[in-house]
């Protein structure tokens, strides 16, 4: 069931996204070569406690870090740990936050210095997919209308999306219905109503779409080990354009 939220938890979910969009905005700053995703993930931690919520991810299902920190081929789920980032890489970093028990959720996928135009591409594109998903989330138009979206711009690009992964509903839980697919057909699915919030997630993949979960049972790579991009806003459903809850403000 896909639960349409009251004011009074609106105030509380705009809340958590603030804070989730504040900490990927001071991230930005930090990222850059030789730093390790170990110290990315506890500044960001530190940031989420500081301005008064909780690291949404950090003992979910047995999760023990404030981010998710997906290098390079890893799509999403990577582990905060000791690798050290370098130049030319990419870094998918998923944040999460609690405030009085309601859930935002998103990421961003960052270079790490400067990195080449093939790789540039497929960042700006997967960036792009969101946007255009978002524009289709309206009041009256259908899931399949913002699935359909991110799977037609990636294949302008001959991109492959992630099919075992999907976006997600979002409020008192991190993870609420409806499960939103990166591919599928325009006008199909659940029909979007005004105070639906979703969390919208295209992740493209430079090679093939299957992907792998490696050993430690989180980080989930590409099966051909080619780059993937993963970017991420929570959103409102409204009476009229979508509210972007976590956008950054600049």
């Amino acid at each position: 069931m896909i639960r349409i939220k009251t004011e009074k938890e609106l105030v509380h979910i705009r809340a958590a996204c603030s804070v989730v969009a504040k900490v990927l905005s001071s991230l930005k700053g930090e990222i850059k070569p030789g730093i390790t995703t170990r110290e990315l993930d506890a500044f960001a931690e530190k940031q989420i406690v500081t301005l008064g919520a909780l690291p949404a991810f950090k003992g979910y299902r047995g999760y023990k870090h404030a981010t998710c920190l997906s290098v390079n081929e890893e799509v999403v789920h990577g582990i905060p740990g000791n690798k050290v980032l370098k130049d030319g890489d990419i870094i998918g970093v998923d944040a999460g936050a609690i405030v009085a028990g309601f859930y935002g959720d998103a990421a961003i996928t960052f270079p790490v210095g400067k990195i080449d135009k093939k790789t540039e591409k497929l960042l700006r594109a997967t960036k792009k997919a969101l946007s255009l998903a978002i524009r289709q989330a309206r009041a009256g138009k259908y899931l399949g209308d913002v699935s359909a979206a991110i799977e037609q711009h990636a294949l302008k690009f001959g991109y492959r999306v992630v099919r075992d992964l999907y976006g997600h509903g979002i409020g008192s839980d991190l993870h609420e219905d409806p499960l939103i697919p990166n591919f599928g057909k325009a006008g199909q699915g659940p029909q979007l109503k005004k105070g639906m919030v979703l969390a919208i997630e295209p992740m493209f993949n430079l090679g093939g779409y299957k992907i792998e979960t490696l050993k430690d049972g989180w980080t989930v790579v590409t099966a051909d080990r080619s780059l993937s991009a993963h970017f991420e806003h929570t959103i409102l459903i409204t009476d009229g354009d979508p509210e972007i809850l976590t956008e950054i403000k600049d």
